[in-house]
């Protein structure tokens, strides 16, 4: 069986997986664990703030190994030079047969903490805006071609804690079989006008399989959200990403 890889580009399951890899601080690769994580690292102030994420690799049959670089704690992906980056520019300068550019995102968690050595001092430039490389991921095309779509959980490796705190909004989904999902980020890919103060009323946006919900709630107390080696992560249909709780 072959695989066009230009075809793959078109994959809605695949940019998922993705793109949900790509948390500024996850660790990545590793087994879920059996014992409770010790968070070292820690990134507050997040509610609302920018991101960009670009996604580039080359494929080897039905292998694909993909770097994943972010702009958290470098800048805040500003708008003119993200509309400076091109797939086809990436695609010369890494000689990539895969290219995803994820963003521009915002985040709705107050902070994030990481287990292990999450800092990778690798940096790159594109198109003038620097980037960390966050992770290197090896992917099983077939498996992820026949897996992910909207609206599907993922189970995505990280070691991490999202904290919400107490008196914040947060955005929920919630299956017909009583999982709730809830927000991580927000995007601007499918919707490039969608804004916060949107969220509220998001069902309004959303096509929701049946028997799914949306709401949101202002939490009366801080709301942790742990990742302990995996991470179950689904998307909306304008590619917002929800996390298990």
């Amino acid at each position: 069986m072959i695989f066009n890889i230009s075809c793959l580009k078109r994959i809605n399951g695949l940019l998922l997986l993705l793109g949900l890899m790509a948390c500024a601080l996850g660790t990545y690769g590793h087994a879920a664990e059996t014992t409770s994580p010790k968070f070292e690292k820690s990134i507050s102030n997040l509610r609302n703030q920018r991101y960009c994420e670009v996604l580039y690799g080359k494929r080897d049959f039905l292998k694909l190994e993909v770097k994943v670089f972010n702009t958290q704690g470098l800048n805040l992906c500003p708008e003119d030079q993200w509309k400076t980056i091109t797939k086809e520019s990436v695609e010369k300068a890494y000689g990539a047969s895969f290219v995803v550019l994820n963003g521009p995102r915002y985040w709705m968690m107050d902070e994030i903490q990481a287990a292990g050595d999450t800092v990778n001092p690798t940096k790159e430039s594109f198109s003038g805006m620097e980037m960390h490389l966050r992770a290197t991921v090896q992917l099983n095309l077939l498996k992820q071609l026949m897996g992910s779509k909207q609206f599907s959980p993922n189970e995505i490796s990280r070691t991490t804690n999202f904290v919400y705190k107490a008196g914040t909004p947060i955005y929920e989904l919630k299956s017909p079989a009583g999982d709730a999902y809830v927000m991580q980020s927000y995007s601007q890919i499918v919707n490039p006008n969608l804004a916060m103060s949107d969220l509220p009323d998001l069902a309004k946006q959303l096509k929701l399989p049946a028997g799914w919900t949306y709401k949101s709630r202002v939490l009366d107390q801080e709301l942790s959200l742990i990742a302990n080696g995996i991470a179950y992560v689904l998307q909306d249909n304008l590619s917002n990403s929800y996390q298990r709780r």
